[in-house]
């Protein structure tokens, strides 16, 4: 009979996380994006459970129910790869699937990459594997896009902060509907541009509307969980961004080096992401999965790909809004590795 889902704390390097877990077997650790929980993964519990795997889903640090520490120097990729390697060990197991989503993607490539002893095998959801620094650092955003750039935009300490926490359900309202491929204004994809005088949310209208994919509980959801943190709601997520530059200081040394396990990315053709250049001003990632542009491609660094899938229609909540495809790509990719899971 299938577990049912069940939650609780654990202590990992030095902070206190909030974790959702169902099923037994071999350990898959769901890590999520900006600004989710948990709860991004709410489709795929299920699903991964019955295929005969043990699920884990954190609230990583700084993120809803999860402890949030006040340093900003504290939200470094090599923090975030040592949560995930302690939570491993923690958990009682020698190794973990990692499966990440926007900023857990970069969580899960970097680890994969430092610490192929402990991940198996890595997924990523929407950021493919920026080696080693995990995105673009700041100082080369802010010159192809401006300083309206919205990673370039959340350094300004306290200024996203306040004004996503203002009204935290229309804050996740607004930024799901817009970064989904439901959005009214049916955009292409396109970098993130603020314009000068205005804030994040006022890029994004309010729609009359919620896409089939989300509901007023999954707002409230999120809603909840954040506005534990209080004023401070938001500030844990946002300081993942403020360490970009650092985590591209202090990761220099593996330079060159790449993911040398079972890998599979996932992707939507409508999200933001594949808009977006690399460092040289190259072709976009939405170019170079078209096999465009020559040299560059991000995934070269991934001799063991699996599959690259292209989610038709689908935005950046790749999990929330293709429920069905996501899980199809990732029992694939788990069959690919282990093949059937006794159960």
């Amino acid at each position: 009979m299938e577990s049912s889902l069940t939650h609780r704390f654990v202590d990992v390097n030095g902070v206190r996380l909030h974790i959702a877990e169902q099923g037994q077997g071999p350990l898959v650790l769901l890590l999520h994006g900006w600004p989710e929980s948990w709860y991004s993964w709410r489709h795929q519990f299920g699903a991964l459970a019955a295929a005969g795997y043990r699920v884990v889903a954190p609230d990583q640090r700084g993120y809803a129910r999860s402890e949030q520490p006040p340093d900003v120097t504290s939200y470094t990729l090599l923090h975030l790869v040592g949560d995930v390697i302690a939570l491993i060990e923690e958990l009682g197991e020698e190794q973990a699937i990692l499966v990440g989503h926007d900023w857990g993607a970069p969580v899960a490539w970097t680890a994969a990459m430092l610490r192929p002893d402990k991940v198996r095998a890595v997924a990523g959801l929407s950021i493919p594997p920026i080696l080693p620094g995990g995105m673009v650092p700041p100082s080369i955003t802010r010159t192809q896009y401006g300083e309206g750039f919205y990673q370039v935009y959340f350094q300004q300490p306290g200024v996203a902060d306040a004004e996503f926490a203002k009204d935290i359900p229309e804050s996740f309202r607004r930024l799901l509907i817009a970064a989904s491929g439901d959005n009214p204004d049916g955009r292409e994809p396109r970098p993130l541009v603020i314009p000068e005088g205005m804030g994040l949310l006022d890029t994004m209208p309010k729609s009359p509307a919620l896409p089939a994919w989300l509901t007023e509980e999954d707002i409230q959801a999120y809603a909840e969980d954040f506005a534990l943190h209080g004023e401070q709601a938001f500030t844990g997520a946002f300081n993942w961004y403020r360490n970009i530059e650092r985590n591209n200081e202090l990761l220099a040394a593996f330079r060159g080096r790449g993911i040398d396990v079972p890998a599979l990315y996932v992707v939507g053709d409508r999200d933001m992401v594949t808009s977006l250049r690399g460092p040289d001003g190259g072709p976009s990632l939405s170019d170079m999965l078209r096999g465009e542009g020559g040299s560059g491609n991000p995934l070269s660094a991934v001799p063991q790909l699996h599959d690259v899938v292209v989610l038709e229609g689908c935005g950046h909540w790749t999990q929330q809004e293709r429920p069905t495809e996501t899980n199809a790509a990732l029992l694939d990719f788990l069959a690919h590795i282990d093949g059937p899971v006794p159960r």
